[in-house]
Order: C-alpha cells, then structure tokens, then sequence
C-alpha cells in the first residue's frame, strides 16, 4: 500500500539542512540564483527575464472566430504560437471558475528548454487577459548540439563529484539550459540530494564538457533566529477539537485519516502523512483508536521527545498540516490545479505531503521539498527542533511555522503550472517566503475581527517583540519601516521575503477596511469580504504571474486576479495598498514609487 511512498522516502536516510547560501548582488535578484557549497564552488544559476503583459478586459485568440468553440488548451496554445512561434510544447492546465491557465515550455530540436516557461490566462468569455513569457531568442551565431558527447552514467558521476551530491536513482533527462551569454547549452538533468544540507535539486551538466553549468533548487527552508530561553507556553490554549471543529468535509470527504479507502487510525491520510523517521513504522496510532481520538498532553518542563510530547506534536503537525491542506482547496487549490493528496478528482493522484515530525536531520528550522513534476509526486515537509532551550522546543508545535511550510508548496506547484522550476530566482525565491508568512498572517487574522492587527512570525521561539524577522508586520511606519525600496538592502530571500509579507499585510488590512471581515473565511470562500477576496486574489495571482516573478510583476499578477474574478472592484484600493509600499505604477529596480493610476484617490488612509 505505500510502496510509492516508501519509494520516495528510501533518501532519507542521510539527510542533512542548514540555512540558505549567500546570495549575488541585488541586481541580479530577477534573473539569478546561487549557491556556495562548502567545497568551495559557487555555481550561478541564469534564468531568462520574462516578460509580462495584461489585457485587462481581455482581447481575442486566433481561434475565437470559429463556428465551434476551441477547447481552453487549444486557445491558449494557439495564442502562445501566435506571440512566439513554434518550438514549444503544452506543459499543463487547468480551468477554474473565473479563468483558464496554460502553460507551455520552449523546445529545441524536440528537447524541452529547461528555464524557458510561457503561460497565458483566459476569462470566462474565453479572452485573453495576461500572457507570459521568458522564451529565449537563439544567438544565430552559436551553433546549438543536437546530440549529447556525455553519456548519462558519466553525467550522473560528474554531477556527484561537482557538487558532493547522492543521485537519487531517476533517470537523467535532456535539456536545453539557456545562459546567460545568449549560448545554449544542451545538458543532463540529473536529481540529486546535497550531501551537505539535504537539499533535493536538479543539476543540468553540459553534455560536451561535463561541467554542471546550472541547478534548480526543490527545497524551500524557513530559517528561525536562535534565542535564549523563552517564558512563552504553547499550551496556552490547547483543547480537545471534536472531528466536525476541524475537518471540512468538502475539502476532505474521507476525512484525514483515512488512506486508499480504509481508516487508517493514525496520522496517515489521504492530504497528510506525519511520520518520525520511518513512513510505515512510526507513525502515531490514536490513543483511542474505536474514536480516533488523539489525546496527548503536551508537557512543556519535560523534553520535546518525551512519549507524551513526540504524541503532541503529532497531532499539532497533522493538524495544522490538514487544515492548511482544506482551508487552500476551498479557495480554489484543487486535485486539477495541482495540490497535494493521495486520491482525487482531476489531476494526478499519489501525492500527499509526508510529513517528518522532529526530524533528526537538523536543528532550529524547518524545510518543504517540492518537485518539479506538474503532479503526482509527494511533497516533503521536515520539522526539527530547537536546541538553544533547556528543556529543547519543538517546531512541530508552532502553527506558523506548519502553515508557512505548506503554503510553499502551494507557491511552487501553481507558479509556473506545476513546474516548481519557476521560484528560483533571489527575487522570486523573496516573494515565496513572503508568501509564505502572508499565509500564516492571514489565517491568524480571521480572528482578529474586523481589524488587521500586528502580526510577528514565530514570537514563541523568539519572544523579542519581533519574533523571527527583523519587524512585526504593522501597517504603522514606526513599527515597520520596510518598502519596496529595501529589497536592494538583502541578498537573502527570507529577508527579501519579510517585505513582500509586509507588503501583503498592507494590502490584507485594506481590503478588509473596505470590505469588512468574517467569523467563517477560513470555510467560507464564497462571501465576499476583505478576508476571503485576499486569499482568493493571493492565490489567484500565482496562477497569472510568469515564471521567476519580480515584485512588480506579482503587483501587477494581482490587480489581473481582481479584474478576473471581481471585474475590478478593488482595483484602486489594491494600487493604494500596493503604492503605499512603494510598489506605485513606476515601481522598477528597487526605487520606490507611490503613483497611482489616473482615478484613483492620491493618498492611502491606513487602517486604524
């Protein structure tokens, strides 16, 4: 029964974390990423510029004049050779109720381009609203291979050694990687986990010389600031939820333990499988399997591994985990949008997120791995503790910190249409822990009546006023003083992200200052108020936006997202928010703007 899964997990054993690599200058945020290994390689990483266009009430594709109505792919593909030529191939999509999404890769002599990406978005009435592309324009005056030199045992061997890697046993596949001199370099993509922090990435290796020429990078980390001791208690608040409290029975039919059919009476279900270092051996069973009651009290004088507290922070994981799993699928992230589950309507089955409680591999953090298939391959989400306390905390037990994990792979799955190729970027990489922490903001915020209070990511591991990022997301200045303009400050993409989680935090407080707030939004997609028509454009905005986003270009993703499913409504409190930041219409660069577009009120009035 969990063959596949195990499969998946056979890796594990020798996996290692550790905090993010330095980063290039702010210049390249847009088009670069890297990475220092300790074997003294820094390898650089290009990833070709997109462009970006809206239409905001949408204009026709090449098939709208027809007698019978094309199917959205045929649309969308039909658009696509229409801006860019041949050469391409469909990737994936998917329809929603408000747009319809197509994605399509770049190919050369029938070989995929593995950082080119295109994608455009239709309405309802079939239009086209936003296009997409970072395609690349062949050097006509560098030959491109056609056949590899390099066979792939040698690229696999070159792989290991280059970058102190363990192949992880996939076949390697050809591709073309565009770089950044306007050559383009046919490669092997070989899958291999990093010997020194764990990470799971593919390195393209040039099939002629046998250099590892680029990487993508699967893992996303949420990387905590040690603290002494803290007197905060992650008790406070603990009660016993009955399964109709906290199981949405439309997002999970079969409920959340439930696997392949059979109650399972243990942290294994159809969105979530929380386990301690083996999946089949140790996951928990209930404490009361005839009620799958799990019912453990957490001791916070007594060691994080204790019995009572490794049984804790199983069911705070699983728990946390599933509901981000149902609060994300009401909102739209469904089987054929590429989520995560084991069985489902639409999309490709057999991927759950595994889910490592108190992970032995590392210390004060926690990471989210995933692939770049479009679907069908389970996500990895590890959770360590933290070993500056006596007695050591556990982050299984933080909220935010399971939701912050989980939104990445709702991040990476839905920019770039399942290609989990399309964060990798300093700056895209920003945006994702950005969104990331919006996630955990946000969902803290559904209590918080009809204001949006200060938000501190991870006070309880770092009780300082400021938690785990350098300030509290405020809409007060004098609290948080952060604008589009101190991207060019950071070269780390938690850092970068932190303003883009700001920037959010604006744009949430605004929404729900015009629109007001509900009791229900964390069930309840479909009312209309500044709550629900936040997430909804949030995650909406993922799909539109192209690969490797700038912040602009994720601004401009979200007023598409309102014209797509509200016609508009909030577009000018929406540029308010975003200008406020710094993110006006002349936002370039890292130099402020604060314009707005013509009609819309000059000044932001910050929620009191």
């Amino acid at each position: 029964m969990f063959a596949a899964l195990r499969a998946f997990l056979l890796c594990l054993a020798a996996v290692s974390s550790s905090h993010a690599a330095p980063w290039s200058t702010f210049v390249q945020h847009s088009t670069h990423s890297a990475r220092s290994l300790p074997n003294g390689l820094t390898l650089k990483t290009y990833h070709p510029k997109s462009t970006f266009e809206v239409y905001e009430r949408g204009v026709p594709h090449p098939l709208s004049g027809r007698a019978e109505k094309a199917s959205f792919t045929d649309a969308g593909m039909a658009f696509l050779h229409s801006k860019l030529g041949d050469g391409m191939s469909l990737r994936s999509g998917f329809e929603s109720s408000h747009a319809s999404h197509v994605y399509a890769v770049q190919k050369i002599n029938d070989i995929p381009v593995a950082n080119a990406v295109t994608n455009v978005v239709m309405n309802t009435k079939g239009d086209v609203v936003s296009f997409s592309s970072n395609f690349v324009k062949l050097n006509s005056f560098a030959p491109v291979p056609s056949s590899p030199k390099l066979s792939k045992e040698d690229a696999v061997a070159a792989a290991v050694q280059q970058l102190e890697g363990r192949h992880l046993g996939e076949e390697p596949e050809l591709a073309y990687l565009a770089l950044e001199d306007g050559k383009m370099a046919l490669t092997h993509s070989v899958r291999l986990e990093l010997r020194h922090d764990g990470h799971w990435v593919d390195a393209y290796v040039d099939a002629e010389t046998g250099d590892v020429v680029g990487m993508v990078d699967y893992t996303t980390e949420l990387s905590m600031r040690v603290v002494p001791i803290s007197r905060a208690d992650p008790t406070d608040g603990f009660q016993l939820l009955s399964d109709s409290d906290i199981v949405d029975p439309k997002a999970s039919p079969s409920g959340w333990t439930t696997f392949q059919g059979e109650n399972k009476h243990a942290t294994i279900g159809n969105n979530i499988v929380a386990f301690k270092a083996n999946l089949t051996a140790a996951v928990l069973p209930a404490s009361d399997p005839a009620t799958d009651t799990f019912d453990a009290e957490f001791d916070p004088t007594t060691d994080p591994t204790t019995d009572t507290n490794v049984a804790a922070a199983f069911a705070q994981a699983f728990y946390a985990a599933n509901t981000a799993h149902d609060i994300l699928y009401r909102y739209g992230w469904t089987e054929s949008a590429f989520n995560f589950q084991q069985d489902g309507t639409g999309g490709t089955n057999g991927d759950p997120v595994l889910l490592s409680v108190q992970d032995v591999t590392d210390f004060n953090n926690a990471n989210f791995v995933t692939l770049a298939e479009v679907d069908g391959k389970p996500g990895l989400m590890r959770m360590f503790l933290f070993n500056v306390t006596t007695p050591f905390r556990d982050g299984d037990m933080v909220n935010g910190v399971v939701l912050h994990e989980y939104a990445h792979g709702l991040t990476n799955r839905l920019t770039g249409g399942g290609n989990a190729k399309c964060l990798q970027t300093i700056e895209s990489g920003g945006l994702g822990e950005g969104w990331s922490d919006a996630f955990a903001d946000w969902v803290a915020q559904t209590a918080n009546g009809g204001h949006v209070a200060n938000f501190i990511t991870g006070e309880w591991l770092n009780p300082t006023g400021h938690g785990i990022r350098d300030f509290p997301y405020s809409h007060s200045r004098a609290v948080n003083p952060y604008t589009y303009s101190t991207v060019k400050q950071f070269n780390e993409v938690h850092k970068i992200g932190q303003i883009w989680a700001q920037v959010l935090h604006i744009v949430h407080g605004a929404l729900v200052q015009t629109l007001g707030s509900a009791d229900d939004a964390l069930t309840n997609p479909d009312a209309e108020n500044g709550h629900t028509v936040f997430l909804h454009l949030m995650i909406d905005a993922l799909s539109i936006q192209p690969c490797n986003p700038t912040f602009p270009d994720a601004r401009l993703a979200w007023i598409q997202a309102d014209q797509n499913r509200y016609d508009g409504k909030n577009r000018c409190n929406l540029w308010l928010a975003f200008a406020y930041m710094g993110l006006g219409v002349d936002a370039a660069d890292f130099v402020d703007s604060h314009k707005v577009p013509e009609g819309c009120p000059l000044q932001y009035a910050a929620p009191a």
